[in-house]
């Protein structure tokens, strides 16, 4: 990832972290967040059905969209929680080189 792209990442964290307090009648965010974890995590859960349904249909544009609406949703879930991309992208900066399955294996002990 280029440093531009990360920065963008920050970004949209510090904007949604913004707007998590914000009016509700303007923004989406704090309309969201007003609406509890469960609204938070069945929104998650419909976009992560939606990017599963575009990976499916072969059409790269309508993946890349639906990736984009699943990872914004999960950056608000992450901010009302008190973390951001840079605690997921460290948490994949220590898992690289690892196997997949040694990884996995390794969270069960």
């Amino acid at each position: 990832m280029k440093p531009c792209q990360v920065e963008i990442l920050q970004r949209i964290a510090a904007t949604i972290e913004k707007r998590i307090s914000g009016n509700v009648k303007t923004s989406y965010v704090a309309r969201l967040v007003a609406q509890g974890d469960d609204a938070m995590l069945k929104k998650i859960g419909e976009e992560a059905t939606e990017t599963v349904l575009a990976a499916k249909s072969g059409d790269r544009l309508h993946l890349v969209r639906e990736t984009a609406d699943l990872w914004f949703h999960c950056m608000i879930v992450l901010a009302r929680h008190g973390l951001g991309p840079g605690d997921v992208l460290a948490e994949m900066q220590r898992r690289e080189g690892i196997s997949g399955i040694d990884e996995k294996a390794a969270r069960k002990k």
